[in-house]
């Protein structure tokens, strides 16, 4: 469905573009580009409006937009109300479209194989070795890549029993295994693997075999540690 998307302040989304712009960590989309390719509205700005109005304003819900700055067709930088991704869907489920339709179908699928896997986790393994094996990677590096996962979630149990609760302290954890690990943060260690600074791509995705190794045995013996 998606194009292209560069690194830069525009997606290409089915040969329409959509502004974003880098905002506290993560992008946040243009709602009316957002808008204007779900429903091929001749005036999205208005479209926007009676959604906005109905879905959120009358029912007295808080907004899942922000305006930011964004550049205008005559080029100057104009407030404009934007959503980050998961509050994109939430937009999708709001516009009543037949071009939405195929996004909602989506997302109900998601919500169910999500709900299946919660009663039977052993699916969610399964899905993600599926995932790994459509991108081609080979089977030894998925069996440690997943044994890599078993083992950071076990950590993570440990880091959570002992009161570890801000997201801050867990990447400062994090940061310090991969420097013992790696002698780099993973922000750094990103860089060094020419990942885009701007990118949520997993590290351990891109490692080979022998990081992904070294990485399980430290993260093991930290949880060890732990105890």
């Amino acid at each position: 469905m998606v194009d292209r998307e560069s690194q830069k302040g525009l997606i290409v989304f089915q040969d329409r573009k959509i502004r974003r712009l880098w905002y506290n960590n993560e992008w946040f989309y243009s709602v009316v580009d957002m808008v204007e390719v779900l429903t091929d509205s001749p005036t999205p700005r208005q479209y926007w409006g009676k959604v906005k109005d109905r879905e959120f304003i009358q029912l007295e819900l808080s907004p899942i937009w922000v305006q930011l700055k964004l550049p205008a067709e005559d080029g100057k930088l104009r407030y404009t109300d934007c959503v980050n991704l998961k509050n994109a869907f939430r937009l999708v489920q709001s516009i009543s479209s037949k071009k939405a339709e195929p996004f909602k179908m989506w997302l109900a699928e998601v919500g169910k194989e999500r709900i299946e896997e919660i009663e039977n986790p052993e699916l969610a393994q399964d899905r993600v070795k599926e995932y790994y094996e459509l991108k081609g990677y080979p089977k030894d590096w998925i069996d440690k890549r997943l044994r890599g996962i078993a083992v950071r979630q076990n950590l993570t149990y440990e880091w959570k029993e002992r009161g570890i609760e801000e997201k801050r302290d867990f990447a400062i954890l994090t940061a310090e295994i991969s420097k013992a690990t790696f002698g780099m943060t993973p922000s750094v260690y990103k860089e060094f693997k020419n990942l885009p600074k701007q990118s949520k791509a997993n590290l351990r995705d891109h490692m080979n075999d022998l990081e992904l190794i070294f990485t399980m045995f430290v993260t093991y013996d930290n949880r060890t540690f732990t105890r």
